[in-house]
């Protein structure tokens, strides 16, 4: 697979497509995320540099340089989510004939587990933040393109519920459930104080339109 970041658009949705398992759901769920933050730049770009929005000229820079941050590390977890279901894959496909192969292969699976959770919960971690930027793009952005703040604050919304799916079902498989109730617990205050902020700042863009 060449490097993801790289690909066209319909490149990568012809794979996500197919019949290999990556790029899948998780690798979906980053992009969500990114695009979220995508829209929070423009946003910034089309109201910087316009003296009616001077009085926040120093906060939309400033949040471009966050939203532009957010975008490249929601970009990298892409490949992360593909990584990391490769590498448990390949778990499973280890050898399992004798009681020390199924004891090594268990712990391996295991290990990788912990990481397939941690990832797309770092991918909702940055797409609450991407939701978090789009509050700001839709308070004090350019009303001319205040619906793309809205669009931005739902992409970031669909990929935060998108990861956490993809958390949910790895840690499911977990043995260790005090790391695993732990997971969920963060993800479950992510998930409450998302779904409370969606909807205001929805309303804010309607608000505007």
């Amino acid at each position: 697979m060449t490097e993801i970041k790289h690909k066209s658009l319909e490149t990568f949705l012809d794979e996500l497509a197919g019949k290999q398992a990556t790029p899948g759901g998780g690798s979906a769920a980053a992009v969500m995320g990114a695009q979220g933050a995508a829209l929070v730049g423009m946003v910034c770009n089309l109201t910087i540099g316009k003296p009616k929005y001077a009085a926040v000229e120093a906060d939309m820079q400033a949040l471009l340089a966050e939203a532009e941050d957010l975008r490249e590390t929601l970009i990298g977890m892409i490949k992360a989510d593909v990584d990391v279901f490769d590498k448990l894959m390949a778990c499973y496909g280890l050898p399992k004939a004798s009681d020390e192969e199924k004891a090594h292969r268990g712990a391996q699976i295991q290990a990788v587990l912990r990481e397939a959770t941690e990832v797309p919960l770092a991918c909702a971690k940055a797409c609450a933040q991407a939701m978090a930027l789009s509050r700001v793009a839709a308070e004090k952005g350019n009303l001319g393109v205040i619906s793309d703040a809205g669009v931005a604050v739902m992409a970031a919304y669909a990929g935060l519920k998108s990861a956490a799916l993809n958390v949910r079902i790895n840690a499911a498989g977990l043995k260790d459930r005090e790391f695993a109730e732990a997971k969920l617990a963060e993800l479950n205050a992510i998930m409450q104080a998302a779904d409370e902020e969606v909807a205001a700042i929805y309303g804010t863009v309607q608000g505007k339109l």
